[in-house]
Parts: C-alpha cells; structure tokens; sequence
C-alpha cells in the first residue's frame, strides 16, 4: 500500500468509526433544540446571457464608456477580397477562432468631455442580426439616458453604424442630440447620381442611409477632416473602407485615444495582416493604405487604440510583428 493510500485508508476507517457518534450527537441536539427553518429552494439555472456590456475607462481627465451590440456571424468565404480561404483560415486557427465564419463584434464610445456626452457612432438600432441589438439596453445599464445625449457624433453611413439613430418604426433615439457625420460621406452617400449609377447591391445601402437622414436633413451637421467635434475629440481622415470614413483622436492632457472606427474588421485578421482586403472596404487599395498608416502610427507612438470591430472591450495598444501587427488588449480593472 503506498503512503497516500495508506492515509486515505487511516481516514475512512476515522470517518467510519466517528459517523454514529456525529449522527447520534445530531440527533440529540435534534431533541432539544428548535428545528432549524426548511433550505431554500435551489436557484434557477442562470439564465443563458451576459452581463450588460459595456466598460469604462479615463483617457486623462475624460471619461469614455465603451458600449458592446452584440455580435455578427459573417461566413469566412469570400470575406478576404485578396487572400485565399486556407490563409485565412490559419489565421482564424491561430487566434482560436472558428474556421468556417467570423462573429464580427460592434462596439461604440460614450466620451464625456466638457459637461457634454457625446455619443461616437451608434450600433444597430433594431436592423441588425438578432445577435445584436443589445445597444440601447447596454447603454442604459451604463447609466445613460439617449434623451441626455448633447452629440452623436458618426465616422461613416455603414449600416451597422448608423441604424442605432432611427429603429425602423422611424423612431428618433438620441431626440435631443445634434447629429455631426463626416462631409464626404454625406456628399456620397445622400447624392441621388451616385445612388442611380450604384451597382443593385449598393442601392439598398442608399436607401437606408436617407431612411435614417432625410426626417433630419437640415439639422444634420456636416465636419471635414481634422476639426475638434466635440472638447478633446478631432477628427482624423482615414478614407478607404468608405469615401468619407472618419477615425477620431480623443485627447486630454498627455493621455490619448485613437478610435479607429473600421479602419480594420475584426484584429485577428486585419491587424495581424494589414495588406487583406475585407469585403466591406470600398476603396480596397486606399483602405490598405490607411490602414497601414494609422497602425504604424499607433505602435510608433505607443497610442491606446479602440476598434469598432475587436472583442469587446475592443482596446489596448499595437505593436509591430514581423510583416504585420499585434493588437495587445487592454487590461480590464474595475478602478475607472
């Protein structure tokens, strides 16, 4: 018999012998004192969902809240415009991802700065996958109220980005908000030629984007790249996925920011290969330009990123790896 054995043995033959001196001592304490209240009833199983998505953290003196929507499944073929399926499958391999469809994630920021809130593009509203969805329900356990929002403030007329200020029943979400989206987006994207020249596939994206303006069109404030939108929030032209897609530094102090909004889909593909082309990307050629820019920026400069479409809280810094880029994640603390 070995030692550890030989101890278990030693111990049950314990256990044995003292099992009716513990039930005989229960049993008279069972006769002379009060019978002890019936256990609770076992809880129900959790329920199948998370806690409220949505995290906060200080870029100096601001506050930014990063707000989760939930998730898309985009199936892997076809999404890399100039890689083949094998490539991208390793790479979705490598970051433990599934092989045959990508959960593409969507996340905004809440940035109080100046007594203001502003609201830094605006999810799915009711229009998105039913895996979304989940914006307005975050944003309010965050502590929110839509109807205090001073500024929506939008990087580009992708749906995704923009059903979030108007459900489908035509209902204004952010009713006291001033809408700010960049100039060329706007010249693009509300152009009646350009919608009648745009391949089938694009007119419904057309048509959304005036199903969404066209109640507001003359209160809709236009920005060109490189002016402040809001206190300690510039805009920053990252053109390429669309004709006016729009990133913003957010800055206070010596603390900064740099939200990429789609400069890249999901990191684990495009950061770690900034030279694939996502089917999204309208201009695949200056998408890759930007893109190779802004990340080579943010690791040259040590800036802490956000990404609209990295697993929440989709922030952290870049550094370069080899030919690509690594996307380090913020560390998650519930200091703020």
């Amino acid at each position: 018999m070995t030692v550890l054995s030989r101890r278990h043995a030693l111990a049950a033959g314990a256990a044995a012998l003292a099992a009716p001196a513990l039930v005989a001592g229960l049993e008279a304490q069972a006769q002379t004192t009060p019978a002890a209240p019936a256990a609770p009833a076992a809880p129900a199983a959790a329920a199948a969902t998370q806690a409220p998505g949505f995290y906060r953290y200080k870029v100096g003196s601001i506050t930014v809240t990063a707000i989760n929507d939930g998730f898309a499944m985009r199936p892997l073929e076809g999404f890399v415009r100039n890689a083949q399926l094998p490539a991208v499958q390793q790479a979705m391999s490598a970051a433990f991802l599934p092989t045959t469809a990508l959960p593409i994630p969507f996340n905004t920021l809440v940035v109080q700065t100046g007594g203001k809130t502003v609201v830094i593009d605006t999810g799915n509203g009711d229009s998105g996958a039913p895996t979304s969805r989940v914006w307005m329900t975050n944003f309010k356990a965050a502590g929110f109220d839509p109807a205090k929002v001073d500024t929506v403030v939008i990087s580009h007329f992708h749906g995704d980005h923009i059903n979030g200020i108007r459900l489908r029943d035509g209902t204004a979400q952010f009713p006291n908000a001033e809408v700010q989206v960049p100039a060329p987006e706007w010249a693009f994207w509300m152009s009646d030629e350009r919608m009648n020249q745009a391949p089938e596939a694009m007119r419904g994206a057309f048509q959304n984007v005036r199903r969404v303006f066209k109640p507001i069109e003359a209160q809709v404030k236009k920005y060109n790249p490189g002016v402040e939108v809001a206190p300690g929030i510039t805009s920053v032209a990252a053109f390429g996925h669309s004709p006016g897609h729009t990133a913003f530094v957010i800055a206070s102090g010596n603390a900064k920011l740099l939200n990429m909004s789609d400069v890249t889909n999901h990191p684990a593909l495009f950061v770690r290969h900034p030279d694939w082309s996502a089917v999204f990307d309208q201009d695949a050629d200056m998408a890759r330009a930007t893109r190779r820019r802004m990340l080579d920026m943010a690791a040259t400069e040590k800036t802490q990123v956000h990404f609209y479409h990295a697993p929440f809280p989709a922030a952290g810094h870049i550094v370069k790896d080899g030919t690509g880029y690594q996307l380090v994640p913020l560390q998650w603390t519930p200091a703020i």
